[in-house]
Formats: structure tokens, sequence, C-alpha cells
């Protein structure tokens, strides 16, 4: 990731969290814990989930640039003893023009 900059009324970042511990689980938990099956081959149940959206999120500085937007999202995810997070990226992959950031070391994910 890099700095989103929100400072020109452009793109929104919003979060919605799920307490799955002894309730039914909506469609999105269940795909969540699916994805980590899968990707780990392990047994997951997901007790709290949280999905955050940024929509829309230009660049910073967003003075240079509010056209080149992108919508990204990070899900994290516990069973109260192991904790993952998913990343996830519009189709086609960030779309910044990381030659107009300040720093020119970019990397997608997280280290």
């Amino acid at each position: 990731w890099d700095n989103a900059d929100f400072s020109r009324g452009v793109g929104t970042t919003f979060y919605q969290e799920f307490l799955t511990l002894n309730t039914a689980k909506p469609p999105f938990v269940r795909d969540v814990e699916a994805k980590v099956r899968r990707y780990l081959k392990s047994s997951y149940s997901a007790a709290w989930t949280l999905k955050i959206t940024w929509e829309k999120a230009p660049a910073y500085a967003a003075q240079t640039d509010t056209q080149r937007t992108i919508t990204y999202q990070a899900v994290l995810t516990t069973d109260g003893f192991r904790s993952y997070i998913l990343m996830l990226y519009q189709e086609g992959g960030m779309q910044w023009d990381y030659t107009r950031l300040p720093a020119t070391n970019v990397l997608i994910g997280y280290t």
C-alpha cells in the first residue's frame, strides 16, 4: 500500500465487522473461511472478521492526480488463536502511477 490521499474529496474508506462466534455466518465470512482453508490447507472457522475497503482512492499527493484511483480491500480474520489477512485488489492490480509518487520503491502487499 501507499499513502492514499482523500484530502481533495475523492474516494472513501469504509469497514464492516462480522462477529461470528456462536452465530450464523454470512456468505462473505464463509467465503473468507474457504479461501483460508484452500490457500493454507488447514481447517479454519472464523470467530471474527473485519473487511476494510478503500474505494476510488487517489494516491498521495492527490493535488497532482485525482483521476487515477484504486479500489482495494484488506480482510482481517481470526479464530481466536490464528489470525490472517487477505489483501484484495481490483482487476489489474494497483492503478496508481508509481513514477509520480514521492518514493519509487513500491511494493504491493506488505512486509
